[in-house]
């Protein structure tokens, strides 16, 4: 039995850990902006891991349940409610056939996973549920959800009501959040001198901060090396020949203003990259809300990996928490 949308949130969209394989064509992996809190919130409720949940981004949707399930909430702290009771985060609760879960305002992060047993079980496109609204791939006819649609649920089984993530494995943005970058790939676009202060400057997450990249602002602008542009290049300093774009790469267009590409982002350009934001933090990107003050901090390869098997540890420390 589906469960039906009574309100949509602000921007809900259905998502899985994505689709790999394409990005050469063209399509973005897309999935979770959260793919820790994804991952917990299906632990919860008993399903795969890369099951289909929904992304609630600022504010949640309201839904009514035609069947018993279990849900989770992990995330920002955007705290649930069944029939207008209050819900703890990072738990699985019981919501009972005919029970409508809603949202309380959101008090901090930017987006909320919340995972339903059994898991979202409509169609899949390449292999993946993930909504990419702009290739109209995923979700509901490639779509956010919206006021009236059925969400179809698949076969649940060992969903648990009362089974909760400890304090201490539950990953949050901080007050003044770092984000950790491997530079490279164009950095010798820039003066030594651009390079260093772009480290040292306080950066404020910009108001278009969404699923294709975050912009942010505040620190000074770049000075490039001066140079004649190569063939099949723009005339602007950092344009370059169109290349390739990694995942979590950081463009400046104009030197002015970095943008990090996330999960929805296009696969290559014209623009520079000064480096890549490692992939331990991404995570944490999507839940930074606009106007929140942070800071780039130069990592190497050795630091990159480090960070990412203490991910994969804090992750196998939730899962035995829940085993």
């Amino acid at each position: 039995m589906p469960v039906k949308v009574i309100t949509a949130g602000l921007a809900t969209t259905i998502q899985d850990l994505g689709r790999p394989g394409y990005y050469h064509l063209g399509i973005p992996v897309s999935g979770a902006m959260d793919r820790l809190a994804l991952r917990a919130a299906n632990l919860l409720v008993g399903n795969p891991e890369d099951a289909a949940g929904l992304e609630a981004v600022f504010m949640g949707p309201e839904l009514e349940f035609t069947e018993d399930a279990i849900v989770a909430v992990t995330g920002a702290d955007l705290p649930p409610k069944v029939d207008g009771e209050p819900q703890a985060g990072w738990t699985s609760f019981p919501v009972k056939s005919g029970q409508v879960l809603s949202f309380d305002f959101l008090r901090a992060g930017a987006r909320a996973l919340i995972a339903i047993s059994g898991g979202i079980a409509t169609t899949p496109s390449l292999g993946s549920r993930s909504t990419y609204a702009i290739g109209a791939l995923g979700g509901v006819d490639g779509r956010a959800i919206q006021a009236g649609d059925e969400l179809p649920l698949g076969d649940s089984a060992g969903a648990v009501a009362g089974r909760s993530v400890p304090e201490l494995l539950r990953r949050g943005p901080g007050s003044a959040p770092e984000l950790r970058v491997l530079p490279g790939l164009y950095r010798h676009r820039i003066t030594d001198a651009a390079a260093e202060q772009f480290f040292a400057d306080s950066w404020k997450v910009a108001s278009e901060a969404d699923r294709m990249g975050y912009r942010f602002q505040g620190g000074q602008a770049l000075e490039f090396v001066d140079r004649e542009p190569p063939f099949g290049a723009g005339s602007d300093p950092s344009n370059i020949t169109d290349a390739c774009y990694p995942y979590g790469s950081i463009q400046v267009p104009s030197g002015t203003e970095p943008i990090v590409l996330h999960r929805d982002a296009v696969s290559g350009g014209g623009y520079f990259m000064l480096g890549t934001v490692i992939s331990a933090d991404m995570d944490l990107i999507g839940q930074l809300q606009p106007n929140t003050q942070t800071r780039f901090v130069k990592t190497d390869m050795n630091g990159a990996l480090a960070a990412r098997r203490d991910r994969a540890a804090n992750l196998d420390a939730i899962r035995s928490a829940l085993a």
